[in-house]
């Protein structure tokens, strides 16, 4: 039994072969026996590109790793092995020709744990499978139901399975089960059962139709036993008998209608999915009893030869065939095979041991971790994971970060509103950014045009004042702070024009209070200002006579406004002048009244009764007199006249710094540009010597 030939080691592996070439998984190149009992470390195949998860042009697309036997090397798990103690053991039960008779021919050995050569230790399971010298695994004799034995193989990671195959020493059992398991050995899915009584035993119909509905269910059939009863009539007319009898192999894929479309099925990506592989063998065949043997001349029945049996020793025959009977339960395998591929999901093209603990894992590519390459690597989740296929590699996509973040996790909502193209949300923005790709900056700081949003420095401090500015937050593009009432500055530093600094938080800059002037202020009754300052209506209207009677026609921007003793100083720009009279107040009114920047001095009184009524920022038609440069001039009799200000003419001071006078003879009116065509047809009277006659 331990080197016993037989057993068809060529045809095990051109029936896996055809097995893995159904399920259209095995590497180009190459038969199945050539790897077949190869450990999945072997040889990359020559010819292919230095990566092969990337095409020519550095694309990624789908890689896979070689198909190997998975259960080679590994430890095999056996409730019951024989030899401890020593036991006996026998096969056989089949018939030979001698000397003109037929004689039933066993085989009996004995199985000791502690010698070498007579142990079937559960390590001849997936070992080196030589069909020329086979090695065992063998269990207890005498196993009958209720008592079953099972093998239990870690594969060390997830595999894709395509097949599981027992190449048997003993009889096939007539009753056995394959299960398995995807968390390591945590909870068990049948994968098939084998019996000729699949109701009985498993519950389950014999031979029943795979659909797609439960093509994710284990199946019951009794095929296996086909080929035996085959073998058994073939071996009855041999000469010489196998050691083994023959092969069970069961396809993960075969039959079920999804398999020519694996890629798109996760109903069957789950369900060749395994971690462990157990097998349970229920009930064995008892074997046939030895037929009746020839009488010979003294009447009495014996075995063909002298030499052909210990069993046919002695009056105790019958005893010892019981014995025998019970000697040949026992179940006896040359083999155990796992085909298929380490499972990286289409994301890596090998498997390899870590360096720590030694486990197996997927050496992942296309951005993706783990040890089956079943998530997206750190800080790449701007679209979900999926498997890779034919069609496309599925990598895993960086989040778009602006390099401002180490994590982002996905969003499938967000994933959905941009068509499918992003969903990565950056996590612990840095650099003092903010927002789902750091793409602007955080409360309290703006952007420096000047820098790349992914520049380190790209956000700036706003600096707002803590006293002064009205929140933290600027204008994200210029950076300017929002201040409170009468503050100013980009950063809310300080008080603006018209307001000083308060020693409050809550209003830190106040308007600056209006200071009387030193000088006796004019204070003059609402009932006397009507009296001083009430003018005709026929007065009020502009006309070639009030034209002529002027010293001055101006257009005027007030500017500022002064208060100068009993005078008031506005300073204006004179944008035109449309009059001056020649020779006018003998002080050169000619030279005064210009374009350009200069004085308009109005008495307080009339100012205080507003007439003429001018303010800052606005531009007026002024028609009035000159200023007068000493006080025995002409004009200061004028000035008189016209009864200004009770002031009398200006002071000397203001009569050197040159300027015009308005008061409340003068004409002061808002300026409109139609006044400029009037005025311009004065002009065009005056010169013909309208002026002269009124």
């Amino acid at each position: 039994m331990e080197r016993g030939g037989g057993g068809g080691g060529g045809g095990v592996a051109g029936l896996l072969l055809a097995l893995c070439a159904l399920c259209g998984w095995c590497t180009a190149g190459g038969s199945a026996a050539s790897r077949y009992g190869l450990s999945m470390f072997a040889a990359q195949q020559q010819g292919l590109p230095p990566d092969p998860c990337s095409d020519e042009a550095g694309n990624p697309r789908r890689c896979i790793p070689d198909f190997v036997n998975a259960a080679f090397g590994r430890e095999v798990r056996a409730s019951s092995s024989c030899g401890k103690p020593p036991a006996r053991f026998c096969s056989g039960g089949l018939l030979e020709e001698r000397g003109g008779g037929v004689a039933a021919v066993r085989s009996c050995h004995v199985c000791d744990a502690s010698d070498p050569k007579r142990a079937h230790p559960p390590a001849y399971l997936t070992d080196l499978n030589n069909p020329h010298n086979l090695t065992c695994w063998q269990s207890d004799s005498n196993v009958q139901p209720p008592l079953n034995v099972t093998l239990s193989l870690a594969l060390g990671k997830k595999f894709e399975v395509t097949y599981v195959s027992l190449q048997f020493c003993s009889v096939r059992p007539e009753s056995m089960a394959i299960f398995k398991s995807a968390d390591h050995g945590k909870t068990w899915v049948p994968f098939q059962f084998y019996s000729t009584q699949c109701r009985k035993m498993y519950a389950r119909p014999n031979r029943a139709t795979v659909t797609k509905q439960n093509e994710q269910e284990a199946l019951c059939t009794d095929a296996h036993l086909e080929a035996r009863s085959q073998g058994a009539a073939a071996a009855s007319s041999s000469s010489s008998s196998a050691a083994g009898d023959g092969l069970v192999a069961f396809s993960t894929l075969d039959g079920r209608p999804s398999a020519h479309d694996f890629d798109s099925s996760p109903v069957l990506q789950d369900w060749v999915t395994a971690t462990d592989i157990r097998v349970v063998f229920s009930r064995l065949h008892a074997p046939a009893p030895p037929p009746p043997l020839p009488p010979h001349d003294d009447g009495a029945q014996h075995p063909g030869g002298a030499a052909e049996s210990p069993l046919q020793e002695g009056p105790g025959a019958l005893p010892h065939l019981s014995q025998g009977a019970r000697d040949s339960h026992f179940y006896a395998v040359a083999d155990l095979q796992v085909g298929g591929r380490c499972k990286c999901n289409g994301h890596a093209a090998r498997c390899v041991r870590g360096e720590r603990d030694g486990a197996m894992a997927c050496d992942c590519k296309h951005s993706t971790a783990g040890p089956d390459c079943d998530q997206c690597k750190p800080f790449h989740h701007d679209r979900p994971w999926q498997r890779a296929t034919a069609r496309d590699a599925n990598e895993c996509v960086a989040c778009n970060c602006n390099l401002h973040a180490r994590k982002c996790r996905f969003n499938m909502e967000l994933y959905k509103l941009s068509g499918r193209k992003s969903g990565g949300i950056c996590l612990n923005c840095r650099h003092n950014t903010a927002g789902r790709h750091c793409h602007y900056c955080k409360e309290g700081f703006y952007r420096d045009l000047g820098k790349h949003i992914s520049d380190r420095k790209a956000c700036k401090p706003c600096d707002c004042h803590p006293v002064g500015a009205a929140g933290k937050t600027c204008n994200q593009t210029t950076g300017q702070c929002p201040c409170k009432d009468g503050v100013t500055g980009n950063t809310c530093n300080r008080c603006a024009k018209g307001f000083q600094q308060s020693r409050s938080h809550i209003a830190p800059c106040i308007k600056i209070p209006v200071v009387p002037p030193t000088s006796p202020t004019v204070s003059i009754d609402s009932t006397d200002c009507e009296a001083y300052c009430k003018v005709p209506k026929s007065k009020q209207k502009l006309n070639i006579k009030k034209y002529c009677k002027k010293d001055y026609a101006i257009q005027v921007h007030v500017l500022k406004k002064e208060a100068v003793g009993e005078w008031t100083k506005f300073s204006v720009n004179v944008v035109a002048v449309f009059r001056r009279r020649s020779g006018g107040g003998g002080g050169g009114g000619e030279g005064r009244a210009r374009r350009g920047d200069l004085a308009l001095w109005v008495p307080s009184r009339d100012v205080a009764c507003r007439c003429p009524r001018l303010q800052v920022g606005r531009k007026y038609l002024v028609l009035g007199g000159e200023a007068h440069q000493g006080a025995g001039a002409a004009g200061a009799s004028e000035w008189g006249a016209g009864g200004g200000g009770g002031g009398g003419p200006p002071p000397a001071a203001i009569a050197a710094t040159g300027g015009l006078l308005a008061d409340r003879s003068s004409m002061v009116v808002q300026w409109r540009d139609t006044w400029a065509r009037r005025v311009r047809k004065f002009q065009q009277r005056e010169k013909k010597g309208r002026c002269g006659k009124l």
